[in-house]
């Protein structure tokens, strides 16, 4: 199957959002498919090779296309779109149609009859609540207005009723789409994933003091700031933190919190390559997701760190969110303890410390576990959908 994937980001990207795409259409492409990954160049100052920067091999399956776009912000949107909607209406180059950006599936699905290849649309939240919870969480979020708001859930409502196809990555969000638009057919749940290690295994022992690893952004709704918090309550233990971009301003945030809570036992290891991650992790004892509850980390997240802990070998204590219990149990591959609460972390990261035991048997179930959230599965998962829809397929549903 000929796959044409519609990504407006630059590439490669140190985000999530670049991990995940890369990592995906890779695993497609290992399926035999043949994959058109459409995107804009790296802006470093030396571009660099998407496929060493992610830690993956070239396969002859895989074809990054790179769109260039106009130096002008204003500009690089508009000519993006405009490329990839050219490149989606050349039938003969393509079989399926995938992206996850809601503008373009929304212009492809639009094109009165330009565009014939199958729509799959991947869905990472709904929009208008992204939107509008965003500002209160990052800092160079703005606020957006009713009219804004409108326009994006008359987007998200045609995408849902129109796609051939709609991928959702945790059960919370389809749930939320279904009660707010109606069932439609040919909609999957396919969370994230990440890479096991044909040798991974449980780690033995604690380093001398134990380290409590996170990894990730440090945006205040990632919760940083309540590990940090957990961290002052916990004598004798270390932090590790793996993440944070030089260039925002929560990088010295998050330091400075450090140096006033717990100074002198928290290690910043900065911004490392997607590769280079899982050997990173191997420092940690005990990982941790600390997220507090927002909508986003309650319905709409599937993180990569979940999936890369959960590789590692090591205990998990995370925040106890629907999103993450779709993944995580209390007390059987990780523990859950309640989200923003900072003793309450504390105090699991202490039992695992204390209960060497129990902090095995969570390793060793997750270990188990992940494997069935792998890339591969996760790809295995997307051909089952695409490959279901026929030739040309819409999503019954109504107009907007």
């Amino acid at each position: 199957m000929r796959i044409l994937v519609l990504a407006d980001i630059r590439f490669p990207l140190e985000r999530a959002n670049g991990v995940q795409t890369a990592e995906t259409c890779h695993a497609l492409a290992r399926r035999g498919h043949d994959v058109t990954l459409v995107v804009r160049p790296d802006t470093a100052g030396t571009p660099r090779d998407p496929l060493v920067y992610y830690g993956l091999v070239p396969l002859p399956e895989l074809h990054i296309h790179q769109v260039r776009v106009p130096r002008r912000v204003s500009l690089r949107r508009a000519v993006y779109v405009w490329h990839a909607v050219r490149m989606a209406a050349s039938l003969a180059a393509h079989d399926r149609i995938f992206t996850r950006d809601l503008v373009v599936a929304r212009l492809l699905l639009g094109s009165q009859g330009l565009v014939r290849a199958p729509v799959v649309y991947e869905s990472h939240g709904f929009s208008p609540s992204v939107s509008a919870e965003l500002p209160l969480l990052v800092s160079t979020a703005t606020h957006p207005s009713p009219s804004k708001l409108a326009r994006l859930t008359r987007r998200e409502q045609y995408v849902w009723r129109h796609a051939a196809g709609y991928v959702t990555i945790t059960e919370g969000l389809r749930r939320e789409m279904e009660a707010r638009f109606g069932r439609r057919q040919s909609v999957s749940v396919i969370p994230d994933g990440t890479h096991v290690a044909a040798d991974a295994a449980v780690a033995e022992g604690f380093h001398r003091p134990p380290v409590v690893g996170y990894a990730g952004h440090l945006y205040p709704w990632k919760g940083v700031d309540v590990l940090l918090d957990a961290l002052s309550r916990l004598d004798g233990l270390t932090g590790l933190v793996i993440g944070g971009l030089s260039n925002e301003p929560d990088l010295g945030r998050v330091k400075a919190m450090a140096d006033r809570l717990a100074p002198g036992r928290v290690v910043f290891a900065g911004a490392v390559a997607p590769g280079d991650v899982a050997g990173r992790l191997k420092a940690a004892d005990i990982l941790v997701l600390p997220n507090p509850a927002t909508r986003i980390s309650s319905a709409y997240t599937s993180p990569l760190k979940l999936f890369e802990y959960m590789a590692s070998g090591r205990p998990i204590v995370a925040s106890d969110l629907p999103a993450l219990r779709e993944v995580l149990r209390h007390e059987q591959n990780a523990l859950l303890v309640e989200p923003g609460n900072a003793s309450a972390l504390a105090d699991a990261i202490r039992r695992l410390v204390t209960e060497p035991g129990l902090a095995t048997s969570l390793a060793a179930s997750a270990l188990r576990d992940v494997r069935r959230y792998t890339w591969d599965a996760r790809a295995e998962r997307l051909d089952a959908l695409l490959t279901s829809l026929p030739a040309g397929a819409l999503a019954t549903g109504g107009t907007e």
